[in-house]
């Protein structure tokens, strides 16, 4: 019987204003590389760049820190950018042909991208608008006039239209129209034949009121904008493809199709220049393919650059990504692994300067951004402290570690630069610095490691707006490939023509797929870190200073106890290389321990103190003590009928018939007990008090919600031995007056495991424990009513906070735990959290979120609250992520619940997947493979840009009344809020927003509450053993009748989805 319960307090409102000094939600800033690039621009006056994508977003980067973000309202790819130098504006062309202006503007204290005005052509000749030219309905080139504040359009057709830059609207009279420019050619020429297109714009460097027009068919034509007449024609025949002016403008280069590139010169008398001064093919004599932009940049030590994209011989290379730099004799062929997009050289662009003198050269490409040294021998590549290649391999698991202490930040950063020194000839730094950042140094550090397809992992520092790389440690190096490098070897069986030079770390390929990395987990104190990947692999490590040649002891933990009737289907194991091995700087394997079936570990957790390390796989789970190179316990959480486990993941699709068939089982079940229900002798009983209850109830008065009906789990679900959690904690479980060592393992079915260790104590004055065995025994087992995933485990001591991290109260870093009141355990199901007496294990509170919300728990973590008002008062709570994309929080261990949000969008699965909390109520998750989404749920602890840009362009009276105030604009992923640099009325920075973001951690704080996914913080894993079912999907849709109609049209998605594990 449904009832409804009064709660007799209704809201207090001191609670409520003490809630918002402790939680709002905010999404920050965007870390890694813009998915989907599809246009370029820079600014040289004030050193910005900008990059816009597919999808419309727009993205300018100065200096690190220094980034503003805007998205167009129609989702439309843009084209072309082109900033206004110097003004901090910047427009847009679309491929609709609609052009967007954007201004950095400064209103009511704050700075931000806007969208100011726009440009829409009609969609068909004198449709819509009869005052528009015909020709104008499809534009392919655009050039800033610096001369009188206009926009030329190059159109498809031919012509070439002006607008007013400060209204976006065509100037009359002053259309160019191919007819015009006929008129100036020889009959010979004309031939009857259309000019085509114009392919490019270029402006005169000292006389702005000319502009070079170039034509596809290839003719060249210098217009006069103020005589309004063709001043110069050159007769190309080429298809042209993109020009460029020399320095002083007395030489034009242009670059064809046939992968050729000729210069013309203007030192004739004559109007007319009938052939180029020089015409080459780089890379003929053989078919070439076209050479898409050209760029001659001359210096003042003598000769000049010649770089262009393309041209590369179209059967030997037609399907490479090349940009190929020559100067003198030098030539150097740049490839890349990723379609070029646009580059730019930063070089002097002042008119009084005599030469370019070009400094380096930004390549963006599609999966990542390249910046080479031109004044550098060699031409190095210059490391970027910002638009980091996240996904150079893959993601498959991150993890966040809050606090580094500055000893092991350093070390790490030492590592990184032993791993890609700088040539000491390039002393250049990053060329884009434009703005200013106005944060603070953060006064703690943080790390987000991420583990990758290809067995590497990276430590990215994430204590700001700019996400940098510090340090990469490579797993494969400890195992025997079967799959030699061919590509080195055929690399050097080809000629030395044309001169190669692979650049850029985008390597999406893989030489294992068993090398893929499933969970990371680093003791900050210590700097051993755990490893653990796809076959079974878990890699113990330690952090070392110098290189080392040893070896690495090997061990293997059979998981299956010896079980009948299970036969292992899957991958096999990796073979670890045997002997001295020579390891480089940074984090040095001590330990392999091999996971027998060679399954994909599915959990990890360290305890760097008791030198113990436990792991879960599909199997079962298993405790190594790596101090003596042992194991201590391995227990097999297999059900009887759980075949599925010992497939593999090569094996999943084996299993869609079963999975459907108990899809649909559940869906019957639903439905009868659904229709029992209805057809109850009660139903008019409860009508009858749910009437009362309207009548008797006052407005005021808040109501419990109804609690929806959960079906319990059936025992034989797939993967039911899957171990989600592992845990160690020093509480009481055999009495209550006695506390020690304990390791915890939560499983797909619900079961709960907790073993007391024998742990030796170490002696006065050493960390070292002795090296006697320790002994594991098991103190209680715990199975959940539904057999809903136990998604974490964490353990309160006496006054309900989580207990500190190995070290942290041996070393007075944390307070230390009270070990007089009673402990409590808190277990997070998929379904309910729900708090357990210690050592009695009797339930004391519980929340059940499924019954209330209609969602499923798919990540938690412990997290501290500092109010906003007052830095001394803090609360530690308990953050959830739904698979809905909603954020809970609730209060601990009361387990009362306070805020929630919406976060990521429900049919974003991979989204929900990768997101990982951080102890001070931050959290990071993937919008894009190549990006990760920074959010808050803090009301003090934010991280996001603070910064400001010298703008120096006037503002009319116009133009101010016109700037309203407008809604904010979304970012690309749907990111409200794009406040970027808060200023004060006159422009200058606001003190009040200056103000360091990451603040002094209070007392509470020190309390270190950690990520109840791991021992660092709350990790994700997207490997490839399929857990993404049917039943998942099931999840968002509507009732079981709809579900029913909608699982025909999802068995090719799941067939698909199912070789991805989503944790």
């Amino acid at each position: 019987m449904m009832k409804f319960r009064f709660r007799r307090q209704g809201t207090d409102p001191q609670r409520e204003k003490l809630k918002q000094e402790l939680f709002a939600f905010h999404k920050t800033v965007e870390h890694g590389f813009p998915n989907q690039p599809s246009a370029l621009a820079f600014d040289p006056e004030l050193c910005i760049m900008a990059i816009g994508t597919r999808s419309g977003a727009v993205k300018i980067y100065g200096a690190p820190g220094v980034e503003f973000t805007g998205l167009h309202q129609q989702a439309a790819t843009i084209t072309q950018m082109h900033f206004l130098p110097g003004q901090g504006r910047l427009l847009t062309l679309l491929d609709d042909s609609s052009l967007h202006l954007w201004e950095i503007i400064h209103h009511n204290g704050c700075a931000r991208l806007e969208e100011a005005l726009s440009f829409q052509p009609p969609s068909r000749p004198g449709f819509d608008g009869a005052s528009m030219p015909a020709g104008l309905t499809r534009i392919t080139v655009v050039l800033l006039v610096a001369a009188d504040d206009m926009v030329a359009l190059g159109t498809e057709g031919g012509s070439v239209f002006f607008l007013d830059v400060t209204t976006l609207t065509l100037l009359e009279g002053q259309t160019l129209s191919p007819d015009e420019v006929l008129r100036s050619v020889p009959d010979d020429y004309r031939c009857g034949k259309a000019l085509g297109p114009v392919e490019s714009l270029q402006g005169h460097l000292l006389d702005p009121t000319k502009i070079l027009i170039g034509y596809s068919r290839g003719l060249l034509v210098i217009w006069n904008q103020a005589a309004k007449c063709v001043d110069h024609v050159f007769l190309g025949n080429q298809q042209l493809e993109s020009l460029c002016w020399g320095r002083g403008s007395g030489t034009i280069i242009s670059s064809h199709s046939d992968g050729s590139y000729a210069v013309w010169s203007l030192e004739t008398g004559s109007s007319l220049t009938l052939q180029p001064t020089m015409a080459t093919t780089p890379y003929g004599p053989f078919p070439c393919k076209a050479i898409n932009k050209i760029l001659w940049r001359n210096c003042e030590s003598g000769g000049h650059f010649i770089i262009f994209s393309g041209g590369m011989p179209r059967a030997s290379y037609g399907d490479r990504h090349c940009v190929s730099v020559l100067r003198a004799e030098t030539l150097v062929t740049l490839d890349f692994t990723s379609r070029i997009i646009d580059f730019f050289t930063v070089h002097s662009t002042r008119p009084e300067d005599d030469f370019d003198d070009p400094r380096a050269l930004a390549v963006l490409l599609e999966e990542e951004l390249v910046v080479l040294d031109l004044q550098a021998p060699g031409w190095p590549a210059v490391p970027a402290p910002y638009l980091a290649p996240l996904h150079s391999s893959a993601i498959t698991c991150s993890a966040h570690v809050a606090n580094v202490p500055a000893k092991l930040w350093a070390r790490i950063v030492s590592a990184g630069e032993q791993q890609s020194p700088q040539p000491a000839s390039s002393a250049l730094s990053w060329p884009i610095t434009g703005g200013r950042n106005l944060a603070q140094e953060p006064l703690q550090r943080g790390l987000l490691l991420t583990g990758h397809e290809d067995g590497t992992v990276r430590f990215w520092d994430a204590s700001g707006v700019a996400l940098r790389l510090l340090y990469k440690l490579s797993t494969a190096d400890l195992f025997q490939m079967d799959c030699e490098h061919t590509d080195s070897l055929a690399q050097a069986a080809e000629d030395d023509w044309p001169p190669f030079r692979k650049v850029g770390c985008f390597d999406p390929y893989s030489d294992d797929p068993r090398l893929g990395v499933q969970k990371v987990a680093l003791c900050k104190y210590t700097a051993q870190m755990v490893v653990a990947g796809t076959a079974g692999q878990v890699l113990v490590l330690e952090l070392s200073d110098v290189p080392a040649e040893q070896a690495v002891s090997v061990a293997s933990m059979d998981l299956l106890q010896d079980r009948e009737g299970f036969t292992w289907k899957g991958h096999e194991r990796l073979s670890p290389r045997t002997g001295l091995l020579p390891w480089p700087a940074g984090f040095q394997p001590r330990v392999l321990v091999q996971c027998l079936p060679p399954a994909a570990v599915t959990a990890v957790t360290l305890h760097a103190e008791w030198n113990l390390v436990a792991f879960g796989t599909s199997h079962g789970f298993g405790l190594f003590d790596y101090q003596r190179k042992s194991p201590v316990l391995a227990r097999c959480t297999l059900h009887p009928n759980d075949s599925l486990a010992m497939e593999g993941p090569l094996s999943r699709v084996k299993s869609l018939k079963k999975s459907l068939r108990q899809s649909f089982r559940r869906i019957r079940k639903s439905r009868v007990s659904g229709k029992k229900r209805t057809a109850n002798a009660n139903s008019k009983l409860q009508e009858a008090n749910a009437q009362l209850a309207e009548q008797a109830c006052p407005h005021d008065v808040e109501m419990t919600p109804v609690q929806r009906r959960i079906e319990p789990r059936s025992a034989d679900d797939s993967l039911s031995g899957v171990v989600r959690c592992l845990y160690f904690a020093d509480t009481f479980l055999r009495d209550a007056a006695h506390h020690g060592p304990t390791m915890w393992a939560g499983t797909n079915s619900g079961s709960v495991f907790a073993y007391a260790l024998e742990v030796p104590a170490a002696s006065a004055g050493s960390e070292k424990r002795p090296e006697r065995a320790v002994e594991a025994v098991l103190g209680k087992e715990v199975q959940l009513m539904h057999r809903a995933p136990v998604v974490a485990i964490a353990v309160l001591d006496g006054r309900g906070r989580p207990l500190p991290e190995p070290y942290e109260a041996s070393r007075d870093l944390a307070q230390a735990p009270d070990m007089q009141g009673g402990h409590a355990v808190l277990i997070a199901s998929e379904e309910q959290f729900k708090v357990f007496t210690l050592p009695k294990v009797s339930a004391k509170t519980k929340f059940k979120l499924t019954a209330h919300e209609g969602c499923r728990v798919r990540k938690v973590a412990l997290a501290t609250f500092t109010s906003v008002a007052c830095e001394d008062y803090a609360e530690t709570c308990l953050a959830c992520l739904t698979n809905l994309g909603d954020v809970h929080v609730f209060s601990v261990p009361g387990l009362r619940p306070q805020v929630h949000y919406s976060c990521i969008r429900k049919e974003d699965i991979s989204g929900i997947a990768s997101c990982v909390f951080t102890r001070h109520g931050q959290g990071f998750y993937l919008i894009s493979p190549s990006e990760f989404e920074r959010f808050s749920l803090s009301a003090r602890n934010i991280t996001e840009p603070l910064c400001s840009l010298d703008i120096t362009w006037p503002r009319s009276a116009t133009q101010a009344s016109r700037l309203r105030e407008s809604p904010k604009l979304s970012q690309a992923n749907g990111t409200p809020n794009i406040i970027l640099a808060p200023q004060s009325r006159d422009g200058s920075p606001d003190p009040a927003h200056s103000k360091g973001v990451d603040t002094p951690e209070p007392p509470e704080a020190t309390l270190s509450p950690m990520s109840i996914d791991s021992a660092t913080s709350a990790d994700t894993t997207l490997d490839t053993t399929g857990d993404v079912t049917v039943e998942d999907v099931k999840e968002f849709l509507g009732s079981s009748e709809e579900s029913e109609k909608n699982l025909r049209n999802l068995v090719e998605d799941e067939a698909r989805a199912c070789t991805i594990l989503i944790k």
